[in-house]
């Protein structure tokens, strides 16, 4: 079952060019003007324009050509001062290798230890100086002073957590009960509960199933609200009927008393042992405004590995996000051949997006590189189209739905033996149209023909909760940035949005006059993207739930999903059915480039900041990627 939506997959006929643009070659180091201020109010603030220089010899002859091609350019309601500002960002642009991002070191846990002590009480240093230095007294007497209050207290139970992990590796509970009892806990509640139910499970796993009962009711009962995941204590419950304890899905893992007690008394003691600095690490030299200094450190390695930037600095306007500058792809770098049916979505892997992974009317999901457009890996094994994919922001997990109406979780650590680990079954329920996760990364959210959108638990493999109200099929279910919220797009022509915690709608928009195929959010969590078949996209303030302004220009009014994102903070982007790809001033929204190259309808299309590429997949079979090619013309805000 799949509604009545049309699969527009009858394109046989097409001859397919692999890498159309293979002369381009692998995408040069490329430099970016950052974008310019608004000159009036009213006045749309044009996109950013972009330069790649090939060598260093020729920067400044590219640069002043760039210049030249900016005053040529016909920009609607740019003024002379803006013209001036551009010209002079354009002039003289500072050339790096193009290998250079690469060479940045990755910002990854190995550079330091998080949870050392010594770490941890630099840290602690570091802010009470910037609170110091910013007026705020108070607040600093407040962190010093509960720091040497911890300190006090370690002094006191500091063996007694040497005593604690003994006690727990040996299996002497009683001990373990006097030390919780003597010493001052913080999370009391949670470390016992955590005692407790390591006796629960050596009870059940010596087959002690009238003690552990009575462990279960005299001591975790009355603890249950400090289970580490909802359903833990259900499934401790369930070890009472089971014959092992891996036959309850919490603890699959469970690989013995003597491996439990280890894990346990590691856990515990990194809760209660403070962090404990020598003297000499308290008299270290302090340097003035550590704290800005280390985030301006790190906006410049954003800078110097991301794939565009100017040679004037630009200014940062937030913390928040990593530094990414607007870009506007004028040219086709890539045409990824190999699907045998149209590709309805597509998704980059990792936090580089070295890689994409696209979803087909073949039944296949593929792994391509974006810098060879060589498919890497085919993952199969569902039996019907491919509606949405997603993948976890290290790039380890895709996520696939599909109108056999499972979704499938694959594990993708190795490319080239990608692996289904799990596959959710809906009760044959209808196409699955859309899957996506939470932000941490903890749950599935799932949604598609039945009218229903499901909250799929990934540690417990359970749906933990069911979202009903809409009429017809749900085209797109996401999360909003904090998690407490989930925002659908309809058939029905509304979108909703619903508590997360008791799945009931909070609010209900009907504003399209067409069926609502897509839903998504800006980075900062505060806009949201809608796209109809009614030849709109529309952007909505979450905080007041008003709509802002209406993007038109493309089609969208037959029986496909046609979906739009964000581009950055400043441009939206979205597919339409005349094989176009548009981009829109988010702002003015005028459109700011028409990007030609599929024979078919544009599902979908996905913005890279990293390599500063986009990525659209079509009805024509292929996957293109789009890139700032500074030999052709720029037809930008036209």
């Amino acid at each position: 079952m799949s509604d009545d939506i049309e699969d527009s997959s009858n394109v046989s006929d097409l001859t397919h060019s692999h890498n159309r643009n293979a002369h381009l070659g692998r995408t040069t180091y490329t430099h970016a003007a950052p974008r310019a201020a608004e000159t009036g109010a009213g006045q749309p603030t044009p996109a950013t324009y972009l330069q790649t220089l090939p060598s260093d010899s020729a920067a400044m002859q590219v640069g002043d050509a760039a210049a030249a091609a900016a005053r040529d350019t016909k920009l609607q309601h740019t003024g002379p001062d803006m013209m001036k500002e551009l010209e002079k960002q354009l002039h003289g642009l500072h050339y790096h290798h193009a290998e250079r991002s690469r060479l940045c070191t990755e910002a990854s846990t190995e550079l330091f230890d998080a949870d050392s002590p010594r770490i941890r009480r630099d840290i602690v240093r570091i802010i009470a100086q910037y609170l110091e230095s910013q007026g705020y007294t108070s607040t600093r007497v407040t962190l010093y002073d509960e720091a040497n209050v911890k300190q006090q207290r370690e002094n006191n139970y500091i063996s007694d957590v040497v005593r604690l992990r003994a006690a727990i590796l040996d299996g002497e509970w009683g001990e373990v009960d006097r030390i919780c009892s003597s010493t001052y806990l913080k999370d009391k509640k949670h470390i016992l509960y955590n005692v407790y139910k390591q006796q629960y499970l050596e009870l059940i796993d010596d087959c002690e199933s009238q003690k552990a009962f009575s462990m279960l009711n005299k001591y975790l009962k009355p603890l249950e609200s400090q289970q580490s995941f909802q359903g833990e204590f259900r499934d401790l419950c369930y070890l009472l009927t089971t014959k092992s304890i891996q036959d309850a899905p919490a603890f699959r893992n469970w690989d013995g008393i003597a491996s439990s007690r280890e894990k346990l008394a590691e856990y515990l003691q990194n809760i209660l042992e403070f962090e404990i600095v020598g003297r000499d690490s308290e008299q270290q030299y302090l340097k003035p405004n550590r704290l800005v200094t280390l985030l301006r450190q790190a906006v410049a390695y954003q800078i110097e590995s991301c794939q565009y930037h100017s040679e004037a600095l630009p200014m940062v306007p937030t913390l928040l996000n990593d530094y990414a500058p607007v870009v506007v792809p004028n040219a086709e770098q890539f045409s990824f051949v190999g699907h045998l049916g149209n590709i309805k979505c597509t998704a980059y892997v990792g936090q580089y997006g070295r890689y994409v992974a696209s979803g087909s009317s073949d039944n296949t999901i593929r792994i391509w590189d974006t810098e060879t457009s060589e498919c890497i890996t085919t993952l199969r094994g569902h039996t019907s189209r491919i509606w949405d994919i997603c993948v976890d922001r290290d790039g380890t997990t895709l996520i696939s739905a599909s109108g056999d109406c499972t979704v499938k979780i694959w594990d993708i650590r190795d490319l080239h033996k990608p692996q289904c680990i799990s596959t959710v079954a809906t009760d044959n329920c209808g196409d699955i149209y859309s899957v996506s996760l939470n932000p941490l990364e903890s749950h599935i959210i799932m949604a598609g023909y039945d009218h229903t959108i499901r909250l799929y638990d990934r540690v417990t493999g359970q749906v933990v909760q069911t979202f009903h109200g809409h009429d017809l099929s749900v085209a797109q279910a996401v999360s909003n940035p904090l998690g407490n919220l989930i925002i659908s797009g309809s058939k029905d022509q509304t979108i909703r949005f619903w508590d997360i915690m008791s799945g009931t709608c909070v609010k209900n928009l009907r504003s399209h006059l067409g069926e609502v195929t897509s839903v998504a959010t800006s980075d900062s969590g505060m806009l949201l993207l809608s796209s109809s078949k009614d030849n709109s996209n529309r952007l909505w303030d979450l905080r007041s739930l008003k709509r802002l302004c209406r993007y038109k220009g493309h089609q969208n009014t037959s029986k496909n999903f046609i979906r739009s994102s964000f581009i950055g903070d400043s441009l939206v982007v979205g597919g339409s059915e005349d094989g176009t790809v548009y981009i829109w001033d988010r702002e003015s929204t005028k459109i700011v480039q028409r990007l030609n190259g599929h024979q078919g309808i544009v599902y979908d299309a996905r913005w890279n900041p990293k390599q500063g590429i986009l990525c659209s997949a079509s009805d024509d079979w292929t996957l293109k990627t789009w890139w700032f090619d500074p030999n052709k013309p720029n037809n930008a805000l036209l």
